[in-house]
């Protein structure tokens, strides 16, 4: 039993990239915290801009969606308005997230893949979070709470995972949780036509999670998947 924590650049990331993991974590009964750096106000709100929003009002709508999104998943959320096209990196924004790893103490963090040539926002949220990683670390960084220990961090599958070096190690099997993950998110509504290839990509991802588990594990063609790539090695005592 551990916590949960997600960085992510925009209000809609976590849910299409890692909405089954937490409802799986939530489902055991653990805390999960998405930690929003922008609303994704600029550059994923497209929809909003042509019916004629402002910006105060598509910020509005954004932070519903993705609040709605992360009661589904029965996970807290916290949003730094941190601004997008261009997430900016800074060491103000930085100590934030430092102080929201002290906060959380996570067990697991997910987060961006540090490329995608699509969008800088994402690798930029990545850097910040490993950054602040580290930071949250050191017993001597000025920050409430104890010293962070040395949480995994997992790349959750960017949008074009082919230009974003982006090679799964990790398949996790969210068929148990795929129905909270679709109804998170039809909570989004200002990117409707991500629903659908989302829902493909978990089908996807589900016959790799059938192949590589192997036929003796028996797993129904049903099978819906998430993949994720690790960072740093896995410690254990058995190779399994």
């Amino acid at each position: 039993m551990g916590s949960l924590l997600v960085v992510s650049a925009h209000a809609g990331d976590f849910v299409w990239r890692a909405a089954g993991a937490i409802a799986l974590a939530t489902g055991r009964g653990e805390r999960a915290k998405v930690l929003c750096l922008s609303f994704g106000e600029r550059g994923e709100s497209a929809k909003a801009w042509r019916e004629g929003k402002t910006l105060s009002e598509i910020k509005a709508i954004r932070r519903a969606e993705a609040e709605n999104a992360a009661a589904v998943l029965g996970a807290e959320i916290e949003f730094l308005d941190a601004g997008d096209y261009p997430l900016r990196e800074s060491e103000e924004l930085i100590d934030r997230i430092v102080h929201v790893y002290r906060e959380v103490d996570p067990a697991v963090v997910l987060t961006h893949p540090p490329v995608d040539p699509y969008n800088g926002d994402h690798p930029a949220a990545a850097r910040m979070a490993l950054q602040a990683r580290v930071l949250a670390q050191a017993v001597g960084y000025d920050a409430p709470g104890e010293p962070l220990g040395a949480p995994p961090v997992f790349f959750f599958e960017p949008h074009q995972p082919e230009q974003c070096d982006f090679k799964p190690n990790v398949l996790l099997d969210i068929t148990s949780s795929f129905e909270t993950k679709r109804k998170a998110m039809e909570c989004l509504s200002a990117q409707q036509h991500m629903w659908d290839y989302y829902t493909g990509l978990a089908k996807r991802r589900g016959v790799q999670v059938m192949r590589n588990a192997g036929p003796n594990l028996g797993l129904p063609h049903t099978t819906m998947g998430e993949a994720y790539m690790r960072l740093y090695p896995q410690v254990t005592e058995v190779l399994a």
